[in-house]
């Protein structure tokens, strides 16, 4: 085979970059992946740069670069520091044939810092299963954020952006439902169009697996796709546990309520996962070391709930909660009219981005401008200014992920520094990536663009000195407000919106001089958890054990 023509293949790469002694694990990497992948070598750092240009210059897409940290002519570290500025997507392991090196204090920091993705033994014997499954994740997670469509799932038509089809494409991605893109007058497009069997169809156009054409269809007709809807169960249908919310606090709940017999139901007013779903890598959550996306978070979530027999429900919110007297359940009504009882209720909606409130800005929400960090977005921005605006854990973690990207992102902040917001992790990786800057002290006051964002007004909050710049996407994730508007009047709810449990709740609500349980509220059988109660932890694995915590005070409620 030429040169070349390799570099032309439709195959990624993966390129492993080390001294004779690693010639084990080039083997070992190229019988697993081979079949998918092209498996590139090579013994010197020099070497290994001068053929990531060449694959790149080829056009190329290199997936994973793996090195040994002694290399002939460097160390491993050094050539995955200049390989992330030639291919900021590609996915960054060191490669470790002498585990002495894990004690290296540069590579603790480097992985610390975010500059590695992992660091793996070198494969040792036939079969390293472990060394193969953190490749795989890798892999899947860099195929999935990173890489082009390449399977249909959904196929969608449709010329025009709006606002209500960038949100359905959101959902998608946080659901990780496959999907396409195609438009009016491409070959599947007309194919679809004529399928409607109509003049005038309705765009945008949706072809579902099993081939059927949704005309202009909402999240609730995506969500009945995957999950069925509320009316598919029996009219007299009484579930001991609902769910109300599908973040990581809904989805701890149903996983613990069904796997102790209760029947359990949940419903999403979106794509289950919640606010944390859209996050593109959670690094400090227990039991990933190599970080998680919230997708897949929530994906593995949702199928270990539902194997212990949950049944889910997406794409409609709930607008009121009555609540049961005298042993009778408890009833929720939703936005499409649909109606659950159940034994016990766990609110569990969390909270929603607020609303920067520039009506230049809210115009244009879905054509450049997205609340959330919109990872179903970031190919987009390739070689472009993008700006985000707060300071934030998701924040800095949709700045890190457009940054492979882009060509700049700011990070927009109204306060002085990051310190007092975001984890120092998070903060450590944004100051070791280059393209990444932040602008302390400032708001958004302005934006303006022909359809779509092309640029913002920045304001100095100390000066008041303004400066127009050009922004092709601003992704908002301002602190958020707790979605409490649907609940009853009878449930006691602090001034600023959250749900008051337990201690919090007044005195006067308690009964016989006793406050509720820790997770209760003040109406017996409806509990809340995660970021809509007052006082919780704005964190994931808070979230999650909050969900978890719960389950035993339903116990004791139904029990009662």
């Amino acid at each position: 085979m030429k040169p070349n023509e390799l570099e032309k293949q439709t195959t990624a790469i993966i390129l492993v970059a080390g001294p004779d002694a690693i010639g084990r694990l080039v083997d070992s990497v190229s019988r697993r992946y081979s079949a998918e992948y092209t498996v590139r070598s090579f013994g010197t750092k020099a070497s290994a740069l001068v053929g990531m240009a060449d694959i790149i210059g080829g056009g190329g897409d290199i997936a994973l670069i793996g090195a040994d940290p002694d290399l002939p002519d460097g160390h491993g570290l050094d050539l995955l520091a200049k390989a992330h500025r030639l291919v900021p997507t590609a996915r960054r392991v060191l490669m470790l044939s002498d585990w002495a090196n894990q004690f290296d204090d540069r590579i603790r920091n480097a992985s610390s810092d975010g500059q590695l993705d992992a660091y793996l033994g070198v494969p040792r014997g036939t079969r390293d299963e472990e060394f193969h499954a953190a490749v795989s994740e890798i892999l899947s997670e860099w195929a999935w954020t990173s890489q082009a469509v390449t399977v249909d799932g959904l196929q969608i038509v449709s010329n025009v952006d709006t606002p209500e089809l960038a949100r359905i494409i959101d959902v998608l991605q946080r659901m990780g439902m496959p999907y396409r893109r195609y438009m009016q007058d491409s070959e599947v497009g007309e194919e679809i169009i004529e399928q409607t069997g109509t003049d005038d169809p309705r765009f945008p156009l949706f072809r579902t697996f099993l081939g059927d054409v949704l005309q202009d269809p909402s999240i609730a007709d995506i969500g009945a796709l995957m999950y069925g809807r509320i009316e598919h169960l029996d009219a007299d249908h009484v579930a001991d546990l609902l769910i109300v919310g599908a973040g990581p606090a809904g989805l701890a709940a149903a996983v613990y309520g069904a796997s102790e017999g209760l029947g359990t139901v949940v419903v999403e007013s979106e794509a289950i996962g919640g606010q944390a779903g859209t996050s593109s890598m959670i690094r400090n959550y227990l039991g990933f070391p190599r970080g998680v996306t919230g997708m897949r978070l929530a994906q593995r979530a949702r199928i270990q709930a539902t194997r212990f027999g949950t049944r889910f429900f997406a794409g409609t919110a709930a607008c009121d909660l009555v609540p049961g007297h005298d042993g009778a359940p408890h009833t929720v009504r939703m936005e499409d009219g649909a109606v659950l009882r159940a034994r016990s209720v766990v609110v569990a909606t969390g909270a929603q981005y607020r609303r920067l409130m520039v009506d230049p800005i809210e115009e244009r929400v879905g054509a450049g401008v997205h609340y959330g960090a919109a990872t179903s977005v970031a190919r987009e921005t390739s070689g472009r200014d993008v700006y985000v605006v707060g300071g934030g854990n998701s924040a800095g973690q949709a700045a890190i992920h457009l940054a492979r990207f882009a060509r700049t992102v700011t990070i927009v902040i109204r306060r002085p520094d990051l310190t007092s917001t975001m984890s120092e992790y998070l903060i450590r990786e944004i100051n070791g990536t280059g393209n990444i800057t932040v602008r302390p002290g400032t708001e958004v006051v302005d934006g303006c663009g022909e359809g779509r964002l092309e640029g913002i007004t920045l304001r100095d909050r100390e000066s008041g000195a303004v400066e127009e710049v050009d922004c092709s996407a601003l992704m908002l994730l301002l602190g958020a407000d707790p979605c409490t508007d649907w609940l009853t009047d009878s449930i006691c709810i602090a001034d600023d919106g959250f749900v008051l449990t337990g201690r919090e709740v007044p005195q006067e609500k308690w009964v016989d001089g006793l406050p509720p349980e820790s997770l209760a509220t003040n109406i017996p059988g409806i509990f809340a958890v995660g970021d809509i109660r007052k006082g919780s932890m704005k964190r994931v694995a808070a979230a999650t054990g909050e969900g978890a915590a719960v389950v035993p005070l339903v116990h004791a409620h139904l029990g009662a």
